[in-house]
């Protein structure tokens, strides 16, 4: 058992290394009479990825999004306040800086904090709270 603890301190270590922040491991012995398994997950700030300025505008139907949109990193569930019941990061008008929590992301039971990376307002929110949302889903628009 000893060598299955290193094995999990190394990829532990391994994750800090490369950035990972899920990880599962699992060892069977006697033809699978005996199994464990481990699932690793470590909290890491996630910054939004700037989509960047585009004009207002309509194409084929859609709106275009005008200003600094902040998107998801992840596929995952998008919450606008810290839990149920609870004031929310930001709302419309609401002036945020580099760095300050705008929402939340959940994957895997994991909740990921989305900052904002620029000094502005709030213009537009983009999802209401408990949205899915997909890699690189708008969430919130900054001028």
């Amino acid at each position: 058992m000893s060598s299955f603890r290193s094995t999990v301190e190394n990829m532990s270590k391994l994750m800090d290394e490369m950035g990972i922040t899920e990880l599962d491991l699992e060892r069977q012995l006697l033809l699978g009479l005996y199994r464990k398994h481990i699932h690793l997950s470590k909290q890491q700030a996630v910054a939004a990825a700037p989509v960047g300025f585009v004009p207002q505008s309509k194409t084929n139907g859609e709106n275009k999004i005008s200003g600094h949109a902040l998107k998801s990193p992840m596929v995952g569930v998008a919450y606008l306040a810290p839990e149920p019941g609870a004031k929310p990061f930001v709302k419309v008008g609401s002036e945020v800086k580099a760095g300050d929590t705008v929402a939340l992301v959940e994957a895997m039971k994991t909740f990921n904090p989305i900052k904002s990376d620029i000094d502005g307002v709030v213009k537009e929110i983009l999802v209401t709270d408990g949205t899915a949302v997909e890699f690189d889903t708008p969430i919130i628009v900054i001028e």
